[in-house]
């Protein structure tokens, strides 16, 4: 085989279809594999890919005015946080209103992804029956053909990262012996399987909150444990989104991080109190230290008693008894992890890209130095949606195949991995939550900045690292980062 001059991209979940739509407005030519039957990914509620982890009652926890892709924003007539069912229906107007449905090829697997050593990438897929067709128990759908394989010159990796359950690692004592149901989050559907149950919730996240507050109002009795406690931000303040409030200056200029801490921090006092208010322990961190927790309900159903605040579990005693760390003990029914997600692409050999411990060495995030042709779109954990930013970084990569802009050399790219991964250390807990933190306005400048340098290079042809030298001395003065 040849290499082609088409580009492949991984997944028409949110990230996927902003990847197509990028490259489809600069004419790349290009072909999506999805695995499902439908584009939304995880908002796709029962996706028939069966990695979806939305659950029935799911809603966003940013505003739609924040999330929606600013090339098409969201209707005015949707209210301020959708359920999944309306961000689904969103993408798949934003599909259609594009014409990207033609491109993306559905029920196809992508068994492998390997470079060719003259240039351009090797992608093996193989195609899965029809939806209903012969599926499992399990609700497995078996594959109906052979794999293929066709040579693209690059592939753009957007499968997303909230499919593959992350448990608590190491497991805990006695795990085993225990005689009750225990369940990782990405398997909650509907609160029936909580009623009438003694059920824990593991957890600080904005799922174990969800599934908490829904325990609260059908289970016998609702616990929340957490190995540490966190920050809980309300969705409204004043009766406007706070995420919209904050990031009316954020949006237009760098707010140093010591300004967004104090003023957020005085807006919860005011609205909101402090965390022992409700039960929780003092948090062991600054705002903004720690991916933020947000749920309008949550402190409320504490406050009532619905919810009884727990440290973490110290082990399983056997039965249905958990004692936790402060040697209390509980009976319990229902133990659901709200432990996060592994980081994983299983189409690429781990020599490709490491992903040990969710540590993903990338250039910028989208990136792989010495990588030629592989990107990566949508695997950013910001304060805000994902959304934009994969637009943001689709565009980016268009720009750099459409040889619009260029990249450093991957020597200074390894470089700028190690500052950005220095700074984030700095600013957030040592967590395999934290390994793909970015900051949602500084990050989106960053990309035009990245761009727009590049674009420069490119004209003069002078080495990108020269070009940025005095950008990043000036950015270094007035403390904006990398």
């Amino acid at each position: 085989m040849t290499a082609s001059d088409r580009v492949c991209v991984i997944g028409a979940g949110s990230s996927g279809i902003a990847a197509c739509r990028a490259l489809d407005a600069a004419g790349i030519a290009y072909d999506c594999v999805e695995k499902g039957s439908q584009v939304g990914g995880n908002w796709r509620y029962r996706n028939d890919n069966g990695q979806s982890a939305a659950y029935r009652s799911l809603h966003i926890n940013t505003s739609r005015r924040l999330m929606e892709f600013r090339e098409y924003p969201m209707p005015e007539d949707l209210p301020d946080f959708p359920s999944h069912f309306q961000i689904a229906a969103y993408f798949d107007d934003y599909v259609e209103h594009f014409g990207l449905r033609e491109h993306i090829r559905f029920r196809t697997e992508v068994v492998a992804v390997e470079p060719v050593p003259d240039g351009g990438w090797d992608v093996t897929t193989r195609p899965y029956a029809a939806s209903g067709d012969g599926a499992t128990a399990s609700g497995d759908v078996p594959t109906a053909g052979a794999p293929t394989t066709a040579r693209y010159r690059a592939v753009v990796v957007a499968n997303g990262h909230h499919w593959d359950p992350r448990w608590p690692e190491p497991a805990f004592p006695g795990e085993d012996g225990f005689t009750g149901e225990r369940m990782h989050a990405h398997a909650y559907d509907t609160p029936d399987v909580l009623a009438g149950r003694r059920v824990l919730v593991l957890g600080i996240g904005n799922s174990a909150t969800d599934i908490a507050v829904e325990a609260s109002r059908t289970a016998e009795k609702t616990f929340l444990a957490m190995r540490r406690s966190a920050h809980v931000i309300p969705k409204y303040v004043f009766g406007k989104p706070m995420d919209e409030l904050q990031s009316g200056l954020a949006s237009k200029v760098h707010v140093p991080l010591a300004v967004q801490r104090a003023s957020a921090g005085a807006l919860l006092r005011i609205t909101t109190g402090r965390m022992t208010d409700y039960g929780l322990a003092e948090p062991d961190h600054r705002l903004f230290e720690a991916h933020p927790t947000v749920s309008s309900e949550l402190l409320g159903r504490l406050g009532h008693g619905d919810i009884a605040p727990k440290p973490n579990i110290d082990r399983f005693l056997g039965g249905r008894t958990v004692r936790f760390v402060d040697g209390t003990e509980e009976e319990l029914d229902l133990v659901v992890y709200c432990t996060g997600y592994r980081i994983r692409f299983p189409f690429l050999d781990e020599a490709i890209v490491s992903t040990a411990d969710n540590h993903v060495p990338l250039y910028r995030r989208v990136v792989a130095p010495g990588r030629p042709g592989l990107f990566f779109v949508g695997l950013v954990q910001p304060i805000g949606a994902v959304m934009p930013l994969a637009e943001a970084q689709s565009q980016w990569v268009a720009a750099l195949l459409s040889g619009e802009t260029t990249l450093p050399d991957p020597s200074a790219m390894r470089r700028a991995i190690a500052d950005e991964e220095a700074a984030m250390a700095r600013q957030y807990l040592a967590s395999k939550r934290h390994t793909i933190q970015v900051d949602f306005h500084d990050y989106l400048r960053l990309l035009r900045r990245e761009r727009r340098l590049g674009r420069a290079a490119a004209d003069t042809g002078t080495p990108l690292s020269r070009v940025g030298a005095v950008a990043r001395r000036v950015r270094a003065r007035v403390g904006a980062g990398t």
